[in-house]
């Protein structure tokens, strides 16, 4: 799992009992290694993440985010991973958003990072700028233990280097995965359709799936490429395309060289296209601006100017503290907000993190709203109320299933539709337990 500090799902930033109870529910229904990452590498937000997840006995790796700028240093990138191992990290993941990684510097890197810290390194990059596969084998090379990967239909642009070369490129050497390249073949030809089939329904867009060296000149990850296409497009400005992506770097100086990754790059990029937009840097700006001028995501990786504070805060004050110490507990007021309509420990985390949606959800799900009538289930209808299997039934044949799955090599899945009401994930669960 991705887990993004403390901002779990969203952008704002959540109380530390909200941080502490999703922790445990995710490792509670099944997540074994959670991915933590802070946008700004600023490790006051992840350690909460980091010591709930050590406490439920989840693998806690904690994250790098990689970039390029002058105050982005080698140095500073073993610092802050010597500091998260210091925090009780169970791996280090460096993550290369935008494909910034390039081959050499990866090897010095890892190299780097591996004579300082003794938990193992993981790497994370993508096909943005088309030299992913190098970067991983350099890092191969230098000692790096985990490559992301996807399965070849799926991978390449702005996804993740594909699987298959990497494990016939290492096969009969010291790195050799051990993974059965037939095996994989016969996944590539599943997910080969599936992928099409994205594409034409547009779920995939073409540009996304070819090299942009873009990538390397602007250091803007392919996701948010598409969103400052589709915000140009909505002012009717796509013609300030070029300019707006020129304007991209000074806009990531000004607020102190945020690495770009969720939420950073749509707060520079949005930014950047404002400015364009208005014909006047900061005439406009939007509130997530001002919340990563004024230090409410945490600290910058260089500090941001005082005429850039005083254009964009007036004579506000920065917030120099964690921010989440500003945020009083949240868990048992959204608790008692939803008393009429929780049915699940979940619930809480649900209205936490979405809170409109999941109201919307929960008043549905109290009036019947969300089971499925019959006409509409056309391979197995539930045919009257007293024929529905009730969660025994259910269990009894999932279980069965993990027995025919153990004796044979033959796959057997329970069908949902079963029983309508049963989440899929809750039924996965089952056939894991």
């Amino acid at each position: 799992m991705l887990l993004r500090r403390q901002n779990l799902l969203g952008y704002k930033h959540n109380a530390d009992d909200v941080v502490e109870y999703f922790v445990q529910k995710a490792v509670a229904n099944g997540m074994d290694i959670i991915r933590i990452f802070d946008a700004l590498n600023d490790p006051r937000n992840v350690e909460t993440a980091i010591r709930a997840c050590k406490k439920e006995g989840g693998h806690a790796q904690a994250t790098v985010c990689y970039t390029t700028s002058p105050v982005h240093t080698l140095e500073l990138f073993v610092k802050d991973a010597k500091l998260l191992e210091s925090m009780g990290a169970d791996s280090i993941c460096i993550k290369d958003m935008a494909g910034l990684l390039l081959p050499y510097a990866a090897y010095d890197l890892v190299k780097a990072i591996r004579q300082n810290v003794s938990i193992p390194i993981a790497l994370l990059t993508h096909y943005t700028s088309g030299v992913g596969s190098m970067t991983y084998l350099k890092a191969i090379e230098a000692g790096v233990d985990i490559i992301d990967c996807a399965i070849s239909p799926l991978s390449m642009g702005t996804s993740q280097p594909p699987t298959e070369p990497f494990v016939a490129t290492l096969k009969n050497t010291q790195y050799d995965t051990g993974l059965d390249l037939n095996k994989l073949s016969d996944i590539a030809e599943y997910f080969k359709p599936l992928g099409e089939k994205y594409i034409e329904n547009g779920l995939l867009d073409t540009k996304m799936l070819g090299v942009d060296v873009n990538a390397l000149k602007y250091q803007v990850p392919g996701g948010m490429l598409s969103n400052l296409i589709s915000q140009l497009k909505q002012a009717n400005a796509s013609e300030k395309y070029e300019e707006v992506l020129n304007e991209i770097p000074r806009v990531r100086k000004d607020f102190g060289y945020p690495p770009l990754v969720t939420p950073t790059s749509q707060i520079v990029g949005t930014q950047a296209v404002m400015n364009v937009i208005m014909g006047e840097r900061y005439k406009m700006i939007p509130k997530e601006s001002k919340a990563l001028v004024k230090g409410e995501y945490g600290k910058t990786p260089a500090p941001v100017s005082p005429e850039i504070i005083k254009k964009i805060l007036g004579n506000e004050e920065q917030i120099t503290c964690r921010p989440a110490d500003l945020i009083l507990p949240e868990l048992e007021s959204n608790r008692e907000k939803i008393k009429k309509y929780s049915q699940k420990d979940e619930d809480i985390l649900s209205y936490a993190l979405l809170p409109k949606v999941s109201e919307d959800f929960f008043k549905m799900r109290l009036k019947g709203d969300l089971i499925p009538k019959a006409e509409s289930i056309k391979e197995s209808p539930v045919k009257e109320k007293d024929e529905t299997p009730d969660d025994s039934v259910v269990a009894a044949i999932s279980a069965i299933g993990v027995v025919l799955n153990e004796e044979s090599d033959d796959h057997h899945v329970v069908i949902r539709s079963i029983r309508p009401m049963v989440n899929p994930w809750v039924l996965s669960n089952r056939l894991n337990r």
